[in-house]
């Protein structure tokens, strides 16, 4: 039997029996619904309910602890003063990307996660024992009120295989002209909007969480054209954080429906955009439930100095939600931890990852090692897996303020390959006078990190491509490094030496060039240009640092 009926699936013009409702000359049923009482903390399946937990509970997470945000924001982006000397440029204060002490951050751990109760609906919905049964019953034998509604069950029975089964399974209350229903309370309108649905295609709830309410109703009793109808009228209705976490906190059997998904996928994307600015909101995300920092921490767009900032980020909402080690755990590795992008991550915070006792420590070692591996791939093998990985994009970058590298450390402590690469968008959006900052590598126990100019040549003439390496603000330390920038070119795109020398660095500093290829930056960005291939340049610089006789 086709339980979608005619037309009614869409939002204009259905076919309707409206005239049939609750009407004996049309009927050959006669449905009773008995509202019972239940107690309060069963009778949480409305949004409304649902709303006034939620709201209990953001005001209980408003004592996110001072610091948290010290985790995404970064310094302040490092401005490269224009100095006497054609390679040296001195850098104002907090000039890298500092990383983020997880441990001298302070967390208040209390137990106030937003869960969200469908008791009243219960899993019921197309079971068979209630639909062969004729009658749903509660756990309290307290009815408050009952009414009687002439029925069709041809007409249920087409938009329903709940009520099909309920009218043809050759049970003796299919053979019975009467059948009950006991529900809550808060079912009893979803229900009469639902039962009017199946006759005329139109339901008379016309707010989220009217609507909503409609829409439990409709999977409880598998009405798919009201499924599909509620949720477009959802996705047509102005969003806001509150409703779009309502939709993402819809039990499973809900939220995987076909006819939920684009309004599903709808609210995932409002949140994602609501909060692409975590820094901003920081109090506000972490008291955010569960879907909705999913929906924030799976978006692309994700506003946040690093990686790493992502991770600390969901390792301490995860610590203030969820106070309990096994709870933790369980939540980071079977929801967050996928959202997490771990080979974007700089290699320095990967081995914290390792001792991190919020994971299982054989899903932290497989996590590392997996982000090692890739690391370790060549350029275009990386940008294959990120095309190959679609589910969960772990290979792809976000819209980072600090660029990741690639970083290959020696035996030594005092030696290393940086590898940068930049898109020709990329550098095209640095013109007329942009910078981009990579995320720091450390070598002798001190952070550095290379920045990426469109500035002015020497003589201030014309705009060309720059790049320089940056010592981080800590202590007084000095040290004598050996630098040589190098850039993949044709015709072999091998790395060509384009500058080197000697520098001794005293935090706050940066040295470098300001026309790394010598030419204008019109012909370095051209079509034809030497320096990109596949619409990409390559940058390396080879560092070796000694401790300056002087520090």
């Amino acid at each position: 039997m086709d339980h979608e009926g005619c037309s009614s699936g869409g939002m204009s013009a259905p076919t309707t029996y409206t005239f049939a409702f609750n009407d004996s000359n049309f009927s050959d049923r006669v449905l009773r619904i008995e509202v019972v009482a239940v107690s309060e903390k069963n009778d949480a399946g409305s949004a409304s309910s649902r709303q006034k937990k939620r709201r209990r509970a953001h005001r209980h997470s408003e004592a996110v602890v001072e610091g948290v945000s010290k985790l995404l924001g970064g310094p302040v982006e490092a401005q490269l003063g224009e100095g006497q000397e054609e390679q040296v440029m001195y850098v104002g204060e907090d000039v890298a990307p500092q990383e983020a002490d997880e441990e001298a951050v302070a967390m208040i751990e209390e137990p106030h996660g937003v869960n969200s109760m469908f008791s009243a609906l219960g899993d019921s919905a197309g079971d068979d024992g209630g639909a062969s049964s004729g009658t749903w019953n509660m756990d309290t034998s307290v009815v408050l009120r009952s009414k009687t509604i002439h029925i069709s069950s041809a007409i249920l029975a087409a938009k329903s295989p709940y009520f099909y089964k309920l009218f043809s399974n050759g049970m003796r209350e299919s053979e019975q002209r009467d059948v009950t229903l006991r529900i809550t309370q808060a079912e009893e309108s979803p229900l009469m909007d639902l039962l009017q649905f199946m006759y005329s295609g139109r339901v008379q709830a016309n707010t989220p969480a009217t609507v909503l309410d409609v829409l439990m109703a409709a999977d409880k009793y598998e009405v798919a054209t009201c499924m599909r109808y509620c949720s477009r009228l959802l996705k047509n209705m102005p969003m806001t954080s509150e409703s779009a976490l309502l939709y993402l906190e819809l039990p499973s059997s809900i939220i995987l429906a076909e006819a939920v998904q684009p309004l599903t996928d709808a609210a995932r994307t409002y949140l994602a955009n609501c909060y692409r600015d975590i820094t901003r909101f920081i109090d506000d995300v972490m008291g955010l439930p569960l879907a909705g920092v999913e929906a924030v921490l799976a978006s692309d767009d994700l506003q946040v100095a690093s990686e790493d900032s992502v991770y600390d980020f969901a390792v301490h909402w995860a610590r203030h939600h969820y106070p309990k080690l096994e709870e933790r755990r369980e939540v980071l590795g079977s929801r967050l931890v996928w959202l997490i992008r771990f080979p974007m991550m700089s290699s320095r915070k990967l081995r914290k990852v390792l001792t991190c006792t919020d994971f299982e420590h054989e899903l932290a070692s497989k996590l590392v090692l997996e982000a090692l591996f890739f690391k370790a791939e060549p350029s275009h093998r990386q940008r294959q897996l990120a095309m190959e990985e679609t589910m969960h994009k772990r290979y792809c970058e976000r819209a980072y303020k600090y660029r990741p590298v690639k970083v290959v450390d020696f035996d030594t402590s005092s030696q290393c390959l940086v590898y940068l690469d930049l898109k020709l968008d990329e550098c095209r959006a640095l013109y007329p006078q942009g910078r981009v900052y990579t995320q720091a590598f450390h070598l002798g126990g001190q952070g550095f990190f290379l920045s990426a100019h469109c500035n002015l040549d020497q003589q201030g003439q014309y705009k060309c491509f720059g790049l320089f390496l940056g010592m981080q603000e800590k202590g007084s330390v000095s040290f004598a490094v050996d630098y040589e920038f190098a850039a993949r070119m044709k015709p072999t795109w091998e790395f060509t030496p384009k500058s080197k020398g000697s520098y001794v660095f005293t935090g706050g500093k940066a040295v470098g060039y300001r026309n790394l290829f010598g030419m204008q930056w019109q012909d370095f960005i051209a079509e034809g240009s030497p320096y990109f291939r596949n619409n990409i340049v390559h940058l390396r610089a080879e560092l070796t640092i000694k401790k300056s006789p002087s520090g």
